[in-house]
């Protein structure tokens, strides 16, 4: 899998936090819409 600027984003499936718990999400569940990601590796670790 790979991104690609000015190409539409692989789907991938990810466990998020959204609405105060964590649910599974895949980025087609939000076809049509616009999307921000935000990656923050390490998060929530000891690292």
């Amino acid at each position: 899998m790979t991104a690609r600027v000015g190409q539409e984003a692989p789907d991938f499936q990810a466990r998020a936090f959204v609405d105060g718990g964590f649910k599974d999400v895949k980025l087609s569940d939000y076809r049509g819409r616009w999307v921000a990601l935000c990656f923050y590796p390490g998060d929530f670790t000891f690292v």
